[in-house]
């Protein structure tokens, strides 16, 4: 029960003990007639007996009682997760946070008492999938609810930060949202759910990057795991949503991520992929002497950005530097990273240290200098393949893949066939290929 339900509770006591009292013509003589001394006596009966009752804060002790927090300790956790591989992060540190707080994890839905989608909220389809899949669980709420009267249902993620009124207010398929950044009031959001309200946070924070939350790392056999160094993003190319659903860049402290790193390698995992929305624009600000160092942002050649020039901190190629080192048979990736943030100290480091893969992921998006500014990259095809050359040129041997969207606004057949002159140019072995998804806050964009 919560306070509002408890103070509702107590209001209607308090009424019907008093209507008993002073109905009828009783009321009249308690409060018009003061010479009548069995009347003040009622009146001083009365009072005693309200005085003797339980008080509000009687009735906020026994909504906070121990054995409504015991009984959400006996409940199972059944996540899903949709979307990138910070999805997967994210996953982890919310089960971490649940897991201290005395919830049980299942893998089978049939056994959950919550079911918690991690969604995404990149392109149009993957939030459909999302829509017909909680049309579907909230049928099998309704079928379930004689013999599974606990089971919730909540969204986190991306999706419950851009769609929150519609799933919460509109739609009414959920009872629980979290924003990216309000997983670690799950505990609290889900209380509030068994207490029969529908609770959401989905408020962006500037300095939330989990950094005192171990991961609970579900790695196939133990060989690999994912590691988040920073959340959110500054680029705003025009056809992203991410800086919208995630807030902007904050890192991680590097102390941390050490810690996590060492820890993987004491159980036995062989391969830590670095993780960050625009991973390789780290920067450590959480030490002083590091605030006051002189380094400004480094860039790749013929790069620019939105955003101003940041000063201090430690940098992704310190990162790299300090995690390669923990275990020399450890091997080191990183994704997503932005080209713009690829200066010759990050590309020297990959080429010097055996355990950091040769293998960098370099998204284009397109091979046309008309759309990449048109998306607010911050670079020209020929700067982008300058930064090819010199990739290539510190590391001989170095693997390359990269995204391209096709059909965005405005582009022409041209357009498209400077994309596919890139891709046979720079000869990828890897790409991944997505026709643009048209976003609401995107909708308005025009090619000049």
């Amino acid at each position: 029960m919560n306070i509002s339900s408890s103070f509702r509770l107590w209001r209607f006591t308090f009424r019907k003990c008093l209507s008993r009292r002073l109905q009828g013509d009783t009321c009249d003589r308690y409060y018009c007639s003061k010479s009548s001394s069995t009347d003040q006596t009622r009146v001083v009966q009365l009072k005693n007996k309200l005085a003797c009752g339980p008080s509000f804060q009687d009735f906020i002790k026994s909504s906070t009682s121990d054995k409504s927090v015991d009984v959400l300790k006996y409940l199972s956790v059944y996540f899903e997760t949709y979307g990138c591989q910070m999805n997967v992060s994210d996953t982890e540190i919310a089960w971490s946070i649940l897991q201290k707080a005395g919830y049980s994890r299942t893998h089978e839905l049939p056994e959950a008492d919550v079911v918690l989608l991690v969604t995404c909220s990149v392109r149009e389809k993957a939030e459909q999938t999302i829509w017909n899949r909680l049309k579907h669980l909230t049928a099998l709420k309704k079928r379930c609810q004689k013999h599974k009267p606990l089971l919730k249902i909540g969204v986190l993620g991306c999706m419950a930060e851009r769609l929150k009124t519609k799933l919460l207010e509109q739609e009414k398929l959920v009872d629980v949202l979290a924003g990216p950044d309000a997983y670690r009031h799950l505990p609290r959001l889900l209380s509030l759910a068994y207490g029969g309200q529908r609770a959401s946070n989905v408020l962006l924070s500037l300095e939330e990057t989990y950094a005192d939350v171990m991961p609970v790392h579900q790695t196939p056999e133990g060989h690999s795991a994912f590691v988040s160094i920073m959340r959110g993003c500054d680029n705003m190319c025009s056809y992203c949503i991410v800086p919208f659903t995630r807030g902007r860049e904050r890192s991680r402290p590097l102390s941390s991520i050490l810690e996590e790193v060492r820890m993987l390698s004491d159980q036995g995992v062989k391969e830590v992929t670095l993780l960050g929305q625009n991973v390789n624009s780290y920067r450590d600000f959480s030490e002083q002497h590091f605030i006051c160092s002189e380094g400004s942002t480094q860039l790749s050649r013929g790069f620019k950005t939105v955003y101003r020039t940041k000063q201090g901190g430690l940098l992704f190629s310190d990162l790299l530097d300090k995690v390669s080192q923990i275990d020399p048979d450890m091997r080191i990736r990183f994704t997503s990273p932005h080209p713009k943030d690829f200066p010759d100290e990050v590309l020297q480091l990959i080429q010097e240290r055996r355990n950091i893969c040769k293998q960098i992921h370099l998204p284009a998006q397109s091979g046309s200098s008309r759309v990449l500014h048109a998306m607010r990259r911050g670079y020209t095809r020929e700067a982008y393949l300058d930064l090819v050359e010199n990739i290539r040129e510190i590391i001989p041997r170095v693997s390359l893949s990269s995204d391209f969207i096709t059909g965005f606004c405005g582009e022409t057949e041209e357009d498209h066939q400077q994309t596919l002159s890139l891709v046979r140019e720079v000869g990828y072995n890897v790409g991944f290929l997505f026709a643009y998804s048209m976003r609401k806050y995107l909708s308005k964009i025009q090619i000049p």
